[in-house]
């Protein structure tokens, strides 16, 4: 994992240690990253932030990026500080939370809370980045105006997948989760899914990924039926343990002539799949990704079927 460069289509900008208020951009015209260090300030969570508040006109501001040290705070999420100061960032659009890169930490170690104080501080939210899973909560009554929606994690809690699933997101467009391995918290099912797969509550979804899972093949069975896939221009199973089961399944069930994108990258499939898939779906004009651990070593698909070393393609 990297430090996002761009994010809400705004260049992001980190709050330098030392800065005239005169020497920073305009606040409207970057994704302003909080972030202090890794290494080389000793200063608190708490110095970093009256920094930022203090040199940054906080109405104009449209987008922000909570990143290192994510885990330095007394008592709750690091997103508590945005939320304290909710009356002031009276143009927030956009937020990530935990903007934390390899180095800095590992995404099983990236910490979340209860997002629902944050969310009902920020009622005009339109999208929402959050790395890292441990302790992650979302509300299950949702959010009025919130249009994407990404989840980057190494093990998410299958209460806090099966909340978003639920969730009241009537103006959602893109929906991203990355279930994670089980050993780091996950274990999502598809059951737990199931309102998500019905298409309910996210009348607007155009792009849905459920990636990231070792459970890929069940997804993808599920998908080869649920009525949510009618609605979408583009659909991803990336990162997960995908084999050709899988892809049988989705071959064999509704027609998927009408996505743009089908995105099945990070995959454990044959080469006769991959042809299958590409030969049955690009002449109809969808898109299809293939590129895959399996494409890089000849040994993979071997090693997979004797000793089930399939893998996840993000989980530490």
């Amino acid at each position: 994992m990297q430090h996002v460069r761009e994010f809400y289509g705004l260049p992001a900008f980190t709050v330098p240690p030392f800065a005239h208020p005169a020497e920073l951009p305009d606040p409207a015209s970057v994704a302003w990253r909080f972030q202090c260090g890794p290494y080389e300030s000793d200063e608190s969570y708490s110095v970093c932030w009256e920094r930022f508040v203090g040199n940054v006109e906080l109405e104009k501001v449209r987008a922000v990026i909570l990143g290192f040290p994510w885990y330095d705070f007394d008592g709750g999420g690091a997103e508590r500080y945005l939320t304290e100061l909710s009356s002031r960032f009276t143009s927030l659009e956009a937020v990530f939370l935990g903007d934390v890169e390899d180095d800095e930490a590992m995404i099983s170690t990236i910490g979340q809370s209860d997002l629902s104080p944050f969310l009902k501080a920020f009622p005009g939210l339109r999208e929402l980045a959050v790395r890292g899973g441990d302790g992650l909560d979302f509300p299950a009554t949702g959010h009025r105006e919130l249009r994407v929606l990404r989840v980057e994690s190494g093990g998410l809690p299958r209460e806090a997948a099966a909340h978003i699933a639920a969730a009241e997101l009537p103006a959602l467009e893109r929906l991203e989760l990355w279930l994670g391995d089980d050993e780091y918290g996950g274990g999502t099912t598809v059951e737990d899914l199931a309102p998500l797969l019905a298409g309910v509550g996210k009348p607007n979804l155009r792009h849905l990924g459920v990636q990231n899972s070792p459970r890929q093949d069940e997804i993808a069975a599920a998908f080869a039926s649920a009525p949510v896939v009618e609605r979408l221009t583009s659909l991803s199973l990336s990162m997960g343990t995908l084999s050709d089961a899988g892809a049988e399944a989705l071959l064999r069930g509704q027609p998927l002539t009408h996505l743009e994108l089908l995105d099945l990258s990070h995959h454990f499939l044959s080469r006769d799949m991959m042809l299958r898939l590409w030969t049955t779906l690009e002449p109809a004009g969808v898109r299809v990704h293939l590129r895959g651990r399996s494409d890089e070593d000849e040994d993979l698909l071997e090693f997979a079927e004797e000793d089930h070393g399939r893998y996840v393609a993000v989980a530490e």
